[in-house]
């Protein structure tokens, strides 16, 4: 399985203190988007992953969507940031006066302002240290892997997800279920 998590320790700013990164104190933790200390299979902390979206949007605008599928893909698809957690860190940026959202139909649109830019220059030393991070987790999980286990993959997790939400699931199925994921993952092993 992926061990990128023993990599955030060498990172100076891995934990997000208040003060760090110049953003006038307000830690993600009071704000009621935090999910408490202790967050396992989290890539970014909070505060990098600010930063990523931020840098993402001066790149060029964007919505909430394309900013998920553009860090899953220079993650070279090992992880991709969930809603639930882009979307508040999208409201943040806008709260801070770093990007403006606009309407583009139903969704938002995020565009960099002169303030965002200001605070990329301000961080660079950690961005290009986050940017750094992501481009060796790429090499080593994505490099070589192809579209098709890609797809495949994210076709399971989907597939997953929708029968889970489908309401309770009887032992038999739970069994069958757990079943076909562990043959699922023996083929692979043995591939």
């Amino acid at each position: 399985m992926f061990r990128h998590h023993h990599h955030h320790h060498h990172h100076p700013h891995a934990r997000f203190g208040p003060r760090e990164f110049g953003f006038g104190g307000r830690g993600f933790g009071g704000r009621g988007h935090g999910h408490g200390p202790g967050r396992r299979g989290r890539f970014f902390d909070q505060g990098d992953l600010r930063f990523v979206i931020l840098q993402l949007i001066s790149e060029k605008p964007a919505h909430g969507y394309e900013i998920i599928k553009e860090i899953e893909e220079r993650l070279g698809g090992a992880y991709a940031p969930s809603p639930g957690v882009v979307y508040p860190t999208l409201t943040l940026l806008e709260e801070l006066g770093y990007v403006t959202a606009e309407a583009d139909g139903v969704k938002k649109l995020y565009t960099i302002t002169e303030a965002g830019r200001q605070a990329l220059r301000d961080n660079q030393p950690s961005i290009d240290a986050i940017f750094e991070r992501i481009r060796d987790i790429s090499a080593r999980f994505g490099g070589g892997v192809s579209m098709p286990i890609m797809r495949a993959r994210e076709n399971l997790k989907t597939a997953l997800r929708l029968r889970l939400s489908r309401g309770p699931l009887t032992d038999e199925q739970i069994v069958a279920i757990a079943a076909a994921l562990d043959a699922a993952a023996k083929a692979v092993e043995e591939a």
